[in-house]
């Protein structure tokens, strides 16, 4: 493919700052500013290396990077393109972040519902472990088709994870990667699911979840949560009914939107009745990873008395998310002998190579020290969002300071105009996640509000302009 022309990127050869972290910034800012557009061809990275004087190794870092950033994509035989879907949210190169609302105008301040800080992601670990891998002697042997549940070293690795952190018992053969837990819950929901199938579902919820299972044909049943979880004592008349419930999908470790954990009292009475009542829990455990206090809840899956579940997890959290690894374990041989064979139809293969250099991350310790590091953080930036809350919004939402993760739920203390809120939130170049994301209902009881990816200068201003906008937004009693 013939590409015209030359890139304009400035090197400033004086500057403490790594060649290659300003060759991503450049062309980072080159992808936001609408000069290169989406689909654009990238010059090679050794056509690239020639026009700037670099070594060609300093190039394909910054290349990795901007890949594994979900900036750019490799195709193979084909080159580098700019991304179709670049990261939302995300900019590894600027405090300030960039988002477009319906009419393309930029909202500085992004309260997402719980991304990690990409700025700490382990990328130059990631690429130098990309670069081992091609200088080993048995390299062509990555370039072939692998096993479609994922490259068993790396599932190995997994399996140890999952034993040895969350107290489950099982192995390689028991899991199978995918590109991201939403493909995981996908694999599920179509080898699970038959057309009007019911699932128990949490409300409020994972509706990107729900749309999954409604895509598989399957009915949705809501399951209130309140502050100790899924109320499990209101599953017991839609099961007596004798419905065809196949499966309940929860987030018991915290749950999604409101981040309360489910009790152990209610975790042994939901093991009870799936047993009984036959049907699969699915659990979507999407930032175990990152705890503040105790030690978490192991699993559901870590019990053994549990006969019937499909555990979910994700490694994007951990990383970064344009890094699309997550995982599914599962001891129900049928389906995931069914799962297998879908996934081998839709998408034949994981990414053979990264998992691969994200297992050379787990074994050196970088991930480990990456987890400490990011908890560290994580925690302050929560400490700190809390006391911007007890400081701006006390007469507005309740909220429980949260264990572990990367959000918080407000509890609104009075009804509000939604739409006039959003309005005014835009008006001033602040974004908050809709929540239609999590409930079907026509009311709206709270908000959930995510700190990680943002600076604490962002939190608090963000603070400041909610505190006054629900006050303009607040309805009359």
């Amino acid at each position: 493919m013939l590409r015209p022309w030359n890139l304009t990127i400035d090197i400033d050869r004086s500057s403490a700052k790594a060649i290659y972290i300003q060759i991503a910034d450049n062309v980072a800012a080159a992808i936001q500013s609408g000069r290169l557009p989406k689909g654009t061809a990238l010059p090679s990275s050794r056509s690239l290396a020639a026009q700037l004087k670099v070594n060609r190794n300093t190039v394909i870092e910054a290349i990795q990077l901007l890949v594994s950033e979900g900036w750019l994509l490799s195709q193979p035989r084909r080159g580098i393109f700019v991304a179709a879907q670049l990261p939302y949210g995300s900019n590894l190169y600027t405090e300030q972040k960039i988002a477009w609302s319906d009419h393309q105008a930029p909202q500085r301040i992004i309260f997402d519902d719980g991304n990690p800080d990409s700025k700490i992601a382990p990328v130059e670990q990631l690429g130098r472990a990309y670069r081992q891998l091609f200088k080993r002697s048995a390299r062509w042997k990555m370039m072939g088709y692998a096993d479609p549940r994922g490259h068993i070293d790396f599932r190995q690795e997994i399996a140890n994870m999952l034993n040895i952190e969350r107290n489950m018992r099982i192995n390689e053969d028991h899991i199978c990667i995918s590109r991201g837990s939403q493909m995981a819950m996908y694999l599920v929901a179509q080898c699970l699911l038959q057309h009007n199938d019911y699932i128990f579902v949490e409300s409020p919820g994972y509706h990107s979840a729900w749309k999954i299972f409604e895509k598989a044909g399957a009915k949705l049943i809501p399951i209130p949560v309140d502050e100790n979880g899924l109320k499990v004592e209101e599953l017991l008349p839609h099961l007596l009914k004798k419905n065809p419930i196949k499966a309940l999908y929860l987030t018991p470790h915290r749950q999604y939107p409101t981040t309360v954990t489910l009790s152990k009292e209610r975790r042994a009475q939901l093991v009870d009745l799936s047993n009984k009542y036959n049907f699969i829990i699915i659990e979507d455990d999407y930032d175990y990873e990152f705890h503040f206090e105790q030690a978490p809840y192991y699993p559901l899956a870590s019990q053994p008395e549990l006969i019937n579940n499909v555990y979910i997890g994700t490694l994007s959290k951990v990383v970064a998310p344009a890094l699309r690894i997550g995982y599914l374990a599962t001891r129900n041989e049928y389906l995931l002998q069914q799962i297998t064979e879908l996934r081998s139809i839709i998408d034949i293969q994981g990414d053979n190579i990264m998992e691969q250099a994200v297992l050379e991350l787990i074994q050196d310790g970088t991930i480990r020290r990456h987890i400490r590091k990011a908890t560290q953080l994580y925690k302050k930036k929560r400490d700190f969002m809390v006391a911007q809350l007890d400081k701006f919004l006390p007469d507005h939402v309740d909220y429980t300071s949260p264990k572990g993760g990367l959000a918080i739920w407000l509890s609104l203390k009075h009804q509000i105009d939604w739409a006039l809120l959003f309005q005014k939130l835009k008006e001033k170049s602040v974004h908050i996640p809709h929540p239609e994301n999590y409930t079907k209902e026509r009311t709206f009881g709270g908000i959930r509000l995510g700190y990680g990816s943002l600076s604490e200068e962002l939190i608090k201003e963000g603070i400041t302009i909610l505190a006054e906008v629900l006050e303009q937004s607040k309805l009359q009693s």
